[in-house]
């Protein structure tokens, strides 16, 4: 069942400007927006069923970040029913029932193997940052480690065909991390994200394996035109490849080579070949505070 584009706002009553008694002002009002709020309806699952199934399997998978103690295997496969159940209904909405019920049944097939790649980011961080020092402490504590799982939840159902819910499964990281990663975007195995914060990742963007991001990274497009929209517009990063904090690499048709290194503050927007090494230089000028300060010193 396709969801129908939402009803422009109602408009504020005129009446209500000359309503004197605020009471009765305030009961008018509340009726309109009830009744806009009908006109809006968009279907929409609660934001918060959605976190909780981020949460349920997020939590199935790493124990480190359960709320209860280590369940049987039976348990386990009864867990994995009930999350199957909630994307089902998380589903819905959008594909009606039958299709939803296959999406379900699909995503849940698939999650052994998106619980491995998932292992695999959590040991890339280990082995790319040098104060993680466990697999617990990164899985608990690391706001890299949950933006890159939660990336990985909504990209598969992205792959489904799914429609707005990977992009709200998305935001959970976002508005927990301050990472942005379109649901959209192809990452490859043993991903590694230090720090995270600011890092923008953009729909069309590819990512090959064992790729590192510091925080404030943007891989973003040239334009953002909506005649755009279906074309590749952000860059491809190949494997191996370390960006540093800062780094802005813009374009569908820019490809940084694998193994290449681009330093902070770097802005991007033309290919690079394989082993580069790419950096921003920047004036730096030591004095004494004695010698005082001119006009210049004070430009931002």
């Amino acid at each position: 069942m396709a969801i129908a584009a939402p009803a422009a706002p109602l408009p504020v009553d005129g009446r209500l400007a000359h309503m004197t008694d605020a009471h009765e002002r305030e009961h008018a009002f509340a009726e309109q927006l009830v009744d806009s709020r009908r006109r809006q309806s968009s279907g929409l699952p609660l934001k918060r069923n959605v976190a909780a199934f981020v949460d349920g399997l997020l939590g199935l998978l790493f124990p480190q970040l359960a709320e209860d103690g280590i369940p049987t295997a039976e348990e386990i496969q009864a867990r994995l029913s009930l999350l199957r159940r909630d994307l089902r209904e998380l589903t819905a909405p959008f594909e009606g029932a039958d299709r939803a019920e296959e999406i379900a049944r699909t995503f849940g097939d698939g999650v052994p193997e998106l619980y491995a790649s998932i292992h695999l980011d959590a040991d890339a961080i280990v082995a790319g940052d040098p104060a993680a020092e466990s697999i617990d402490e990164v899985v608990a504590a690391y706001p890299g480690f949950l933006a890159i799982g939660t990336h990985r939840i909504a990209h598969a159902i992205h792959r489904l065909g799914v429609p707005v819910l990977p992009r709200l499964i998305s935001e959970v990281a976002h508005t927990r991390t301050g990472i942005d990663i379109h649901p959209g975007a192809t990452i490859g195995r043993s991903f590694c994200i230090d720090h995270g914060t600011g890092i923008v990742v953009g729909e069309t963007a590819v990512i090959g394996d064992d790729v590192k991001l510091y925080q404030g990274v943007t891989l973003g497009a040239m334009s953002v035109a909506k005649s755009n929209a279906g074309r590749k517009r952000h860059p491809t990063i190949e494997d191996r490849v370390v960006l540093y904090a800062n780094a802005t690499v813009l374009g569908g048709d820019t490809v940084v080579g694998h193994d290449s290194v681009v330093g902070g503050n770097v802005w991007l927007t033309n290919s690079v070949p394989p082993y580069s090494l790419v950096y921003h230089t920047s004036q730096v000028k030591v004095r004494s505070v004695s010698d005082g300060f001119a006009d210049a010193d004070y430009v931002i």
